[in-house]
């Protein structure tokens, strides 16, 4: 039996009838950008998270970068966030000319070390201190990173807090949901995370209307009034295929999200079963509610073995991320070194991401425990 690491067509099953004659009226109108469809979206999406506004825009990438250009971003300001994430996030803070200020992951969560976070800053120089912009903290794999003595830090500093929530969407923190805790929050529409379009989108959540209206400027090159420019923004925009697409999946959302927690219950249950305690870190919930985007283990020494076997088993995995930012080559211009983040180099070492979707069933989830199961009889 194989298992793959996601099949977006038992989900397409789901919302067949539901999606389909809404896209043949949006392709009867023929008006694609923006529109009612974006603006319907994006109110249930301030409904979802619980903030005052949205914005949607063309990618979480361009979400992120939004948000730094709309708290004024500019070349030669330090903004803080981890190692250990996808490209997108540090990639949107250099492009802007800033640079990244990297702290390390606590090790259960994968997500920014509080403490960690307060020593970089008092390391700082007082001149360097001054550069502070912001912290993006990333919520990964679906949990929320610990937000509660971040925002006590930004509160000290005066920074801006930008919440990458593009793998954790409905994923909660103190009773907040991502997104809902800082200056703004960065979605993703990717068509592999929980809620996911048919093509790339992002969204933005922001706390007040001027920021919103702000937003809006911005993601249409800055365009107070057509053809009349008060800042210099970007080409943003959600597209209305796709903010029709997100908005008949978002009405599934919570009912997808009890069915990756399940899975990652009876998975729990599994690797217990099969006594592979001692082998296989699984991925545990601290900081709230976690929406599983991804299910990751840890396999010390053995990772990328396992990840050979369950691939030539027919069991679809992944690794998020083989490479720590620090180490890019493309970053080598900040000097830093391996070793200088332990934490996200042990991860990017260990870790490995095994099927979690909604609609995966339970003899798949035993086959694919099965099989790391046979991996350890066979190397331990």
């Amino acid at each position: 039996m194989n298992v793959p690491l996601l099949d977006l067509t038992r989900q397409y099953d789901q919302i067949r009838d539901r999606l389909t004659p809404r896209l043949t009226a949006l392709l009867e109108s023929q008006q694609f950008i923006l529109g009612e469809p974006v603006r319907q979206f994006e109110a249930e999406m301030a409904d979802y998270c619980g903030v005052p506004f949205a914005v949607g825009v063309s990618s979480g990438t361009d979400a992120l970068l939004i948000s730094l250009m709309a708290i004024g971003t500019r070349p030669g300001d330090l903004v803080i966030t981890s190692p250990y994430t996808f490209f997108a996030t540090a990639g949107a803070i250099a492009r802007l000319g800033a640079i990244p200020l990297f702290v390390d992951i606590e090790p259960r969560t994968f997500t920014i070390d509080p403490a960690k976070l307060a020593h970089t800053i008092d390391d700082l120089k007082p001149s360097d201190r001054e550069r502070l912009k912001a912290i993006i903290p990333v919520h990964l794999y679906g949990q929320c990173a610990d937000m509660g003595p971040i925002t006590e830090i930004a509160r000290t500093f005066h920074l801006s807090i930008i919440e990458d929530a593009a793998q954790a969407i409905g994923a909660e923190y103190g009773g907040k949901r991502a997104g809902s805790m800082g200056d703004y929050g960065c979605f993703s529409f990717f068509p592999s995370k929980n809620l996911g379009g048919f093509g790339d989108g992002g969204l933005v959540s922001a706390q007040s209307e001027s920021d919103r209206d702000h937003l809006v400027r911005l993601r249409v090159h800055g365009g107070a009034e057509r053809y009349r420019h008060t800042e210099i923004g970007g080409n943003f925009r959600l597209d209305a295929l796709q903010a029709l697409v997100l908005s008949v999946k978002l009405a599934y959302l919570d009912q997808w999200t009890a069915m990756r927690r399940d899975n990652a219950a009876r998975y729990r249950m599994l690797f217990a079963d099969a006594g592979l305690q001692e082998h296989v870190g699984l991925p545990i919930e601290v900081n709230g509610k976690h929406v599983y985007n991804q299910f990751v283990i840890r396999a010390p020494r053995h990772r990328d073995a396992l990840q050979r076997h369950l691939a030539e088993n027919g069991i679809g995995v992944a690794i998020y991320y083989p490479i720590p930012l620090h180490l890019q080559p493309c970053f080598a211009y900040l000097g830093q070194q391996a070793g200088d983040f332990p934490q996200s180099e042990r991860a990017a070492g260990e870790t490995l991401a095994l099927p979690i979707f909604p609609e995966l069933e339970p003899a798949q989830m035993e086959r694919v425990v099965d099989i790391i199961a046979s991996y350890f009889r066979r190397h331990t």
